[in-house]
């Protein structure tokens, strides 16, 4: 079988960590931010693990 091609938009957007997981951003950060609460920005601004099915996606779409 042939190597699979990393997928070079995802692999801009998770990064591995040394432990072998997946972090991602979280999305609704990116404008119309003056009518959400501080708490609810502070919330989007951190880092999110990737799991499950979707983390097995992702891996084979990384080439992990």
């Amino acid at each position: 079988m042939p190597k699979l091609k990393t997928h070079k938009g995802t692999a801009k957007r998770i990064k591995l960590t040394s432990t072998g997981k997946l972090t991602r951003r979280r999305a609704f950060g990116g404008h119309l931010l003056s009518k959400k609460s501080k708490s609810r920005k502070r919330n989007i601004n951190t880092t999110a693990f990737v799991t499950g099915a979707m983390a097995k996606n992702v891996r084979r779409a990384l080439g992990i």
